[in-house]
Protein backbone atom coordinates (compact mmCIF):
# COMPACT_ATOMS: atom_id res chain seq x y z
CA UNK A 1 0.00 0.00 0.00
CA UNK A 2 0.92 3.85 -0.65
CA UNK A 3 0.28 6.94 0.27
CA UNK A 4 0.25 9.21 -2.66
CA UNK A 5 3.28 11.38 -1.39
CA UNK A 6 6.08 11.11 -3.47
CA UNK A 7 9.65 10.45 -2.17
CA UNK A 8 11.58 11.64 -5.11
CA UNK A 9 11.59 11.60 -9.09
CA UNK A 10 13.58 9.15 -10.61
CA UNK A 11 14.53 8.61 -14.62
CA UNK A 12 14.30 5.96 -17.05
CA UNK A 13 17.87 4.79 -17.75
CA UNK A 14 17.12 2.06 -20.23
CA UNK A 15 13.91 0.22 -21.38
CA UNK A 16 13.65 -3.32 -22.74
CA UNK A 17 10.85 -3.88 -24.65
CA UNK A 18 9.37 -7.76 -25.36
CA UNK A 19 6.56 -8.27 -27.37
CA UNK A 20 3.71 -7.76 -24.59
CA UNK A 21 5.68 -7.03 -21.60
CA UNK A 22 8.89 -4.48 -20.77
CA UNK A 23 11.80 -3.87 -18.69
CA UNK A 24 12.31 -0.61 -17.07
CA UNK A 25 15.80 0.27 -15.41
CA UNK A 26 14.98 3.23 -12.92
CA UNK A 27 17.67 5.36 -12.06
CA UNK A 28 17.07 6.64 -8.35
CA UNK A 29 18.85 7.62 -4.95
CA UNK A 30 16.68 8.20 -1.87
CA UNK A 31 14.58 5.06 -2.00
CA UNK A 32 17.90 3.06 -2.31
CA UNK A 33 18.96 3.76 1.13
CA UNK A 34 16.70 0.69 2.29
CA UNK A 35 15.27 -1.25 -1.09
CA UNK A 36 15.75 -4.96 -1.57
CA UNK A 37 15.13 -7.16 -4.72
CA UNK A 38 11.42 -8.20 -3.81
CA UNK A 39 10.34 -4.80 -2.47
CA UNK A 40 7.60 -3.18 -4.58
CA UNK A 41 7.83 0.66 -5.49
CA UNK A 42 4.87 3.06 -7.24
CA UNK A 43 6.05 4.57 -10.11
CA UNK A 44 4.27 7.34 -11.78
CA UNK A 45 1.51 5.17 -9.11
CA UNK A 46 1.91 1.99 -10.59
CA UNK A 47 3.24 -0.35 -7.78
CA UNK A 48 5.84 -2.43 -9.48
CA UNK A 49 8.33 -4.90 -7.77
CA UNK A 50 11.73 -4.47 -7.92
CA UNK A 51 13.44 -7.41 -9.52
CA UNK A 52 17.74 -6.32 -8.88
CA UNK A 53 19.02 -3.32 -7.49
CA UNK A 54 22.34 -1.11 -8.04
CA UNK A 55 23.85 1.53 -6.66
CA UNK A 56 22.14 4.03 -8.84
CA UNK A 57 18.43 2.79 -9.41
CA UNK A 58 16.97 -0.66 -9.87
CA UNK A 59 14.65 -2.71 -12.42
CA UNK A 60 11.31 -3.67 -12.84
CA UNK A 61 9.22 -6.02 -14.99
CA UNK A 62 6.11 -4.74 -16.51
CA UNK A 63 3.44 -7.20 -17.51
CA UNK A 64 1.21 -6.83 -20.35
CA UNK A 65 -1.81 -5.95 -18.62
CA UNK A 66 -0.19 -3.16 -16.80
CA UNK A 67 1.07 -1.71 -19.84
CA UNK A 68 -2.82 -1.50 -21.04
CA UNK A 69 -4.27 0.23 -18.33
CA UNK A 70 -1.18 2.46 -17.52
CA UNK A 71 0.85 4.92 -19.71
CA UNK A 72 4.60 2.96 -18.60
CA UNK A 73 4.53 1.62 -22.29
CA UNK A 74 4.86 5.23 -23.85
CA UNK A 75 8.27 5.64 -21.23
CA UNK A 76 11.53 6.40 -22.97
CA UNK A 77 14.73 6.77 -21.51
CA UNK A 78 15.33 10.05 -20.25
CA UNK A 79 11.71 10.17 -18.70
CA UNK A 80 11.47 11.27 -15.54
CA UNK A 81 8.88 9.33 -12.72
CA UNK A 82 7.29 9.36 -9.12
CA UNK A 83 8.93 7.03 -6.97
CA UNK A 84 7.30 5.63 -3.63
CA UNK A 85 8.07 2.99 -1.66
CA UNK A 86 5.14 0.76 0.10
CA UNK A 87 4.36 2.83 3.70
CA UNK A 88 5.45 1.34 6.52
CA UNK A 89 3.49 0.07 9.17
CA UNK A 90 4.82 2.53 11.33
CA UNK A 91 4.57 5.29 9.04
CA UNK A 92 2.91 8.69 8.76
CA UNK A 93 -0.19 8.37 6.33
CA UNK A 94 0.40 11.44 4.48
CA UNK A 95 -1.96 11.27 1.67
CA UNK A 96 -5.06 8.78 1.25
CA UNK A 97 -4.90 4.82 0.67
CA UNK A 98 -3.48 4.19 -2.30
CA UNK A 99 -3.27 0.95 -4.12
CA UNK A 100 -0.73 0.91 -7.25
CA UNK A 101 -3.41 -0.58 -9.11
CA UNK A 102 -4.39 1.97 -12.09
CA UNK A 103 -8.04 2.48 -13.14
CA UNK A 104 -7.01 3.88 -16.38
CA UNK A 105 -5.27 6.46 -18.38
CA UNK A 106 -6.58 10.12 -18.33
CA UNK A 107 -5.44 13.21 -20.62
CA UNK A 108 -4.27 16.68 -19.60
CA UNK A 109 -6.95 18.98 -21.40
CA UNK A 110 -5.08 22.37 -19.67
CA UNK A 111 -2.63 23.58 -17.19
CA UNK A 112 -3.57 26.68 -16.37
CA UNK A 113 -1.70 29.14 -13.40
CA UNK A 114 -3.51 30.73 -10.55
CA UNK A 115 -0.92 33.06 -8.50
CA UNK A 116 1.29 30.31 -6.36
CA UNK A 117 -0.73 27.30 -7.18
CA UNK A 118 -1.36 25.35 -11.17
CA UNK A 119 -4.78 23.99 -12.25
CA UNK A 120 -4.41 20.87 -14.06
CA UNK A 121 -7.89 19.66 -15.68
CA UNK A 122 -7.86 16.09 -16.73
CA UNK A 123 -10.17 14.02 -18.37
CA UNK A 124 -11.21 10.98 -17.17
CA UNK A 125 -12.75 7.71 -18.90
CA UNK A 126 -16.12 7.62 -18.59
CA UNK A 127 -16.00 4.15 -16.42
CA UNK A 128 -14.44 5.99 -14.00
CA UNK A 129 -15.93 9.30 -13.37
CA UNK A 130 -18.46 8.80 -11.47
CA UNK A 131 -15.93 7.99 -8.10
CA UNK A 132 -14.69 10.76 -8.73
CA UNK A 133 -16.06 13.39 -6.55
CA UNK A 134 -15.25 17.12 -5.56
CA UNK A 135 -13.23 17.49 -2.56
CA UNK A 136 -11.98 13.38 -2.72
CA UNK A 137 -9.00 12.37 -3.52
CA UNK A 138 -7.32 10.68 -6.41
CA UNK A 139 -3.78 9.57 -7.22
CA UNK A 140 -2.43 11.32 -10.14
CA UNK A 141 0.60 9.67 -11.75
CA UNK A 142 1.16 8.31 -7.85
CA UNK A 143 0.75 11.88 -6.13
CA UNK A 144 -1.83 12.02 -3.74
CA UNK A 145 -4.41 15.29 -5.05
CA UNK A 146 -7.71 16.86 -3.85
CA UNK A 147 -10.22 16.97 -6.55
CA UNK A 148 -11.48 20.40 -6.45
CA UNK A 149 -14.28 20.60 -9.64
CA UNK A 150 -15.86 18.19 -11.66
CA UNK A 151 -17.84 18.47 -14.24
CA UNK A 152 -19.48 15.85 -16.66
CA UNK A 153 -16.36 14.89 -19.07
CA UNK A 154 -13.14 16.50 -16.77
CA UNK A 155 -11.94 16.71 -13.19
CA UNK A 156 -9.72 19.82 -11.75
CA UNK A 157 -7.01 19.99 -9.32
CA UNK A 158 -5.21 22.81 -8.04
CA UNK A 159 -1.31 21.70 -6.99
CA UNK A 160 1.08 24.00 -4.95
CA UNK A 161 4.03 24.75 -5.52
CA UNK A 162 6.34 22.30 -3.65
CA UNK A 163 4.19 19.64 -5.04
CA UNK A 164 5.48 20.70 -8.53
CA UNK A 165 8.82 21.02 -7.67
CA UNK A 166 9.33 17.29 -6.61
CA UNK A 167 7.60 15.69 -8.57
CA UNK A 168 7.16 14.90 -12.74
CA UNK A 169 3.86 16.89 -12.82
CA UNK A 170 5.82 19.85 -13.79
CA UNK A 171 6.36 17.69 -17.25
CA UNK A 172 2.77 17.20 -18.13
CA UNK A 173 1.58 19.77 -20.94
CA UNK A 174 -1.86 19.56 -22.18
CA UNK A 175 -2.19 15.95 -24.29
CA UNK A 176 -0.12 14.18 -21.78
CA UNK A 177 -1.41 11.17 -20.38
CA UNK A 178 -1.41 10.52 -16.84
CA UNK A 179 -1.80 7.11 -14.59
CA UNK A 180 -5.35 7.36 -12.41
CA UNK A 181 -6.14 5.33 -9.58
CA UNK A 182 -9.48 6.60 -7.89
CA UNK A 183 -10.28 6.44 -4.30
CA UNK A 184 -10.60 2.77 -3.44
CA UNK A 185 -13.33 3.34 -0.47
CA UNK A 186 -16.07 4.41 -3.11
CA UNK A 187 -15.07 1.15 -5.70
CA UNK A 188 -15.71 -1.37 -2.10
CA UNK A 189 -19.08 0.79 -1.12
CA UNK A 190 -20.12 0.07 -4.92
CA UNK A 191 -19.71 -3.38 -4.57
CA UNK A 192 -20.64 -3.90 -1.73
CA UNK A 193 -24.24 -2.14 -2.00
CA UNK A 194 -24.81 -3.23 -5.60
CA UNK A 195 -27.60 -6.17 -5.39
CA UNK A 196 -26.83 -9.67 -6.33
CA UNK A 197 -28.59 -10.88 -9.34
CA UNK A 198 -31.56 -12.39 -8.18
CA UNK A 199 -31.43 -16.49 -8.63
CA UNK A 200 -33.91 -18.33 -10.66
CA UNK A 201 -35.55 -21.91 -10.24
CA UNK A 202 -36.07 -22.41 -13.68
CA UNK A 203 -33.46 -24.88 -15.15
CA UNK A 204 -33.29 -27.02 -18.49
CA UNK A 205 -34.65 -30.49 -16.11
CA UNK A 206 -37.44 -28.04 -14.22
CA UNK A 207 -38.61 -27.10 -18.25
CA UNK A 208 -38.22 -30.17 -19.30
CA UNK A 209 -40.15 -32.28 -16.74
CA UNK A 210 -43.16 -29.83 -17.46
CA UNK A 211 -43.23 -30.20 -20.85
CA UNK A 212 -41.10 -27.35 -22.47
Amino acid sequence: MFTGIIEETGHIRAVTRGQHSSILSIGAAEILSDLKTGDSVAVNGVCLTATAVDGGGFTADVMHETLNRSTLGTLSAGDIVNLERAMPADGRFGGHIVSGHIDGVGRVVSVRRDDNAVWYTVEAPPALRRYIVEKGSIALDGISLTVAKTDARTFSVSVIPHTLRVTALQARRAGSGVNLETDIIGKYVESLLRPEPAKSNITREFLARNGF
